[in-house]
């Protein structure tokens, strides 16, 4: 199993950013996937995450209204759209599977994760 994250970089306070994570060697819709970030000195705390079959999906209240997990099967690949970013949601920005099941924010839950990809928010 591989997951591979891409999309972040740096953008200044009230922008943009689309993270994609494309996985393989899994039954994609067979699988919960759920994106968490790491900031220096803090733990690693859910974001958002998409449930296997059905797509739920789920935010954590920092980012409600401001991020959109979104998933296309053909693709294999769960997106995350980050609109209005702040100088706040600067970190490692890690996906991360589970087999079968409803969202959680949980890192405990997920066992396949990817490298990670840094986004940075200027203020």
């Amino acid at each position: 199993v591989q997951l591979v994250e891409s999309g972040g970089g740096l953008v200044q306070a009230g922008g943009s950013l689309r993270l994609s994570c494309v996985a393989s060697g899994l039954a994609f819709d067979d699988h919960a996937i759920a994106w968490f970030r790491q900031a220096p000195g803090k733990e690693r705390e859910g974001v958002s995450c998409i449930s296997s079959h059905e797509r739920y999906t789920y935010y954590a209240d920092s980012v409600k209204g401001r991020f959109t997990i979104s998933s296309d099967n053909a693709k294999n690949t769960v997106y995350l759209q980050m609109n209005s970013l702040k100088p706040e949601d600067t970190a490692v920005y890690y996906c991360a599977a589970r087999f079968y099941g409803m969202g959680s924010l949980d890192k405990n839950e997920y066992y396949y994760w990817g490298q990670g990809t840094q986004v940075t928010v200027s203020s």
